[in-house]
């Protein structure tokens, strides 16, 4: 296939690489799909036997299946990493926590899933995705229980710096959803799997003081309580791990190493996997922008529920419901940013899920903004639910365009986003939250000043084929010579770029009914959606 004249090199133009950037890790031989292939899935598969359709309250193999055991294994991390924030007010008594313990141990919650999530890109690209999640869950397990004999505002930090490690399991889940679902659907499907896992944010604010009450109404003293109730995640873990392990399947069809085995799944190299993934200059915009969505939930999920028992003299049980109002909106807020993605793509392609990501999260800044300045306890709720929602569908607006941005260093790239995340709260909460400088309603409102700044540079982001928010399609520019441009002749004389032919004619529908954009090849035939 011949590529476009005058192509730089990888990520080196503002108007995107149209030749030489990545595609998938996993290069399946390229084969026409036939209607016997196509009746071995309960759902409707496209040629890459990924589901064109999403049905939630399905349990099919081996797409829904997979949905329900990505979610829910991200939803028990998410309940172990933030089961000690409830918490604090009886755990810094015990422990005797000053203010910097607490924020120190808020940074190294979320810290150590940056270096995780980082390694989990790779093993997702090169070992698949069930071993990837299942592993860490079952290793970080033992941190969690031992929650349960820490004597030091020290030994507090360390373990909850592991227990961190934990959050990886988000690139496995949105990695695992982009090999089992359809681009036409993926804002909608990732959207749905992370803000459901995220939800265990939110459902730790209610499920650890639940838990704490009902052992100390069995005659447990207030600082015996609160370690014994971290034995509920611990045990979560390993049954969730064991789970992953036994049920869930790397590709639809089938898991990793049994198709390598096959010859149906081509390993390839992970110098070229991560050169592709940290060439493309949209990598690090979207770095960026998950680390001032996704960055600034983690942080809140630390800080709302000491923010209110401080700030409106709660008590702890009403504190953590409020503050589970901000995590529970995962259930419909991030989701809804997917699908918001996924109708502006429909009609307007790839330059509406780019709009959505700026208008979601500058407004999410805004509220922020509102929350820290606010007076009132239920002017303060009315902020951070609306400040929840922005920001979380923000999160799955940014998911809705990953999967686009390449093919062959997905999981990296993913990696990378998500670890962008963990940085920009680490980041976040050291800044504003670590010290006696500022109060937490001061912190609020600078964070929310830095999401409305951090979220300009989405406005870069250009896809040749698609374009960006203000600038057209690149001439002659087509999805071919994007996600097949970076297989050089020796790799394409083998076929290990039929699959990334197969990504690219599948993603067509990003164009969108009412853009104009790139002609459709010789022989191509492009689906509107």
């Amino acid at each position: 296939m011949a590529t476009n004249e005058g192509v730089g090199a990888p990520g080196s133009s503002l108007h995107g690489l149209t030749g030489r950037e990545p595609a998938f890790a996993f290069s399946v031989d390229s084969r026409e799909q036939s209607d016997a292939d196509a009746r071995l899935f309960a759902l409707p598969v496209d040629s890459e036997h990924k589901a064109t359709k999403f049905k939630l309250f399905s349990l099919a193999k081996p797409h829904m299946q997979t949905f329900h055991l990505s979610w829910s294994s991200f939803f028990t991390c998410f309940v172990s990493t933030f089961a000690a924030a409830p918490l604090v007010p009886i755990i810094r008594d015990n422990l005797n926590l000053t203010k910097g313990d607490i924020g120190n141990a808020g940074v190294a919650s979320v810290s150590g899933a940056i270096f995780s999530r980082l390694v989990m890109g790779a093993i997702c690209d090169l070992l698949g995705p069930r071993y990837g999640c299942a592993f860490v869950i079952m290793l970080t397990a033992p941190a969690v229980f031992c929650m349960a004999i820490i004597t030091s505002a020290s030994g507090y930090i360390i373990i909850r710096f592991m227990i961190g490690f934990s959050l990886a399991t988000f690139v496995s889940c949105q990695y695992w959803m982009s090999t089992m679902f359809n681009g036409k659907i993926i804002g909608t499907v990732n959207g749905t799997a992370a803000g459901w896992g995220n939800m265990g944010g939110g459902a730790t604010q209610l499920i650890m003081p639940l838990v704490y009450d009902l052992i100390s109404m069995a005659g447990a003293t207030p600082f015996v309580a609160w370690r014994i109730a971290f034995f509920v995640p611990g045990w979560l873990h390993i049954i969730m791990g064991l789970m992953v392990l036994t049920l869930g399947q790397d590709l639809p069809d089938g898991n990793l190493k049994s198709l390598q085995k096959k010859g149906d799944i081509n390993k390839d190299k992970f110098s070229k996997v991560l050169w592709y993934a940290i060439t493309n200059y949209r990598t690090w915009i979207f770095v960026l922008l998950y680390g001032y969505c996704m960055g600034v939930e983690l942080t809140t999920d630390n800080v709302i529920a000491e923010y209110f028992y401080d700030h409106f003299h709660l008590d702890l049980r009403t504190s953590g419901i409020i503050a589970a109002c901000f995590g529970m909106a995962n259930i419909v807020a991030r989701p809804l940013g997917g699908v918001l993605s996924d109708i502006g793509a429909r009609y307007w392609g790839m330059r509406a899920r780019l709009w959505n990501i700026w208008i979601l999260q500058t407004l999410g800044g805004v509220f922020c903004i509102w929350l820290g300045r606010s007076t009132s306890l239920s002017v303060s709720i009315v902020a951070m639910v609306l400040f929840s929602i922005c920001a979380q569908a923000a999160c799955g607006a940014i998911f809705g365009v990953v999967p686009f941005v390449s093919r062959r260093s997905l999981g990296i790239i993913s990696g990378l986003t998500g670890a962008g995340g963990n940085f920009g709260s680490g980041l976040t909460q050291l800044l504003f939250f670590t010290s006696s400088q500022y109060d937490t309603a001061e912190g609020l409102m600078l964070m929310g000043i830095m999401i409305v700044a951090c979220t300009m540079p989405v406005a870069f982001v250009h896809f040749p084929q698609w374009g960006s928010m203000f600038l057209p399609p690149s001439k002659d520019a087509q999805e071919e010579h994007y996600y097949g441009g970076e297989w050089n002749e020796e790799e394409k004389s083998k076929g290990l770029h039929q699959t990334s032919i197969k990504f690219a004619e599948n993603s067509r529908s990003e164009r969108g009914k009412h853009v104009a954009s790139a002609p459709t090849p010789p022989g191509g035939t492009p689906e509107q959606v």
